[in-house]
C-alpha cells in the first residue's frame, strides 16, 4: 500500500493559498491513483512542530523528532507546500526540516530516504526566474534543493505558481495574464506529476 506524506506550511487557508490549492490537486490525483493508499498529513502552519533544541540534537527520541523522521521514512512519496515569505520558506517548514534531518540516519553517507520522490509546490508573489529583475532573490528553490536533495538524498521536483500577487496588486496588473498562465501550468503539472507516482 502506497503512502504519501503531505506537508502544508502556508499561513493562508484553502484556496486563499496558492501552494495549498495546487498541492490539493496533486494530492487528489495521487489518491485517485492509489485508492487504497495512505496519506500522512501535517499542517505545520496550523500545528507547528517544535523548533530544534540542544536536547533534540543530543537525544532525538526525547523531543518527538523520531515521530517526524519515521513519517518521512514510511512515505513512498512526499508533497510539500512551500510558499515564499520574505524571500524564504516559512519558519514552520524550516523547523520541520531541522527535525527530520538527522546525521547518520536521514542524512549522511547513506540517507534512509535516498531517492524517494518529493514534489515541492513553491508559490511566490512575484517572479524570480532567470532573467527577471529579482532572480538573485530566489532562495526557496535553491535552499530546498540543497536540503532535500543534498542532505536527505531525495529526488526533488518543483511546481512553481508565480506572480500570485498580480491580481491583488495594481502595480502588477499587466502581469495578470502571466500569472494566469503560470497558475494553469502549475495545476496541470500537479496532475501529471502525481500520476507518475
Amino acid at each position: 500500500m502506497a503512502t504519501l506524506l503531505h506537508i502544508d506550511s502556508s499561513v493562508f487557508p484553502g484556496d486563499a493559498s496558492h501552494s495549498r490549492s495546487v498541492a490539493a490537486v496533486f494530492r487528489r490525483t495521487w489518491e485517485e491513483q492509489h485508492p487504497d493508499g495512505t496519506v500522512i498529513y501535517r499542517d505545520v502552519a496550523a500545528e507547528p512542530v517544535p523548533h530544534i533544541t540542544a536536547e533534540g540534537y543530543r537525544d532525538p527520541a526525547s523531543t518527538g523528532r523520531l515521530v517526524l523522521i519515521e513519517e518521512l521514512e514510511r512515505a513512498d512519496a512526499v508533497l510539500i507546500g512551500a510558499p515564499m515569505y520574505n524571500y524564504g520558506i516559512p519558519s514552520t517548514l524550516k523547523a520541520w526540516l531541522d527535525n527530520v534531518i538527522l546525521l547518520g540516519r536521514t542524512s549522511g553517507e547513506s540517507p534512509s530516504c535516498q531517492g524517494k520522490p518529493v514534489t515541492v509546490v513553491a508559490s511566490r508573489g512575484g517572479s524570480y526566474e532567470p532573467g527577471t529583475p529579482r532572480e538573485g532573490f530566489e532562495f526557496v528553490r535553491n535552499y530546498l534543493r540543497a536540503v532535500l536533495s543534498g542532505s536527505l538524498g531525495l529526488d526533488v521536483g518543483f511546481i512553481v505558481p508565480e506572480l500570485t500577487m498580480a491580481p491583488r496588486n495594481p502595480a502588477m496588473a499587466a502581469l495578470i495574464p502571466r500569472y494566469e498562465a503560470a497558475r494553469e501550468r502549475a495545476l496541470e503539472e500537479a496532475v501529471v506529476l502525481a500520476k507518475k507516482l
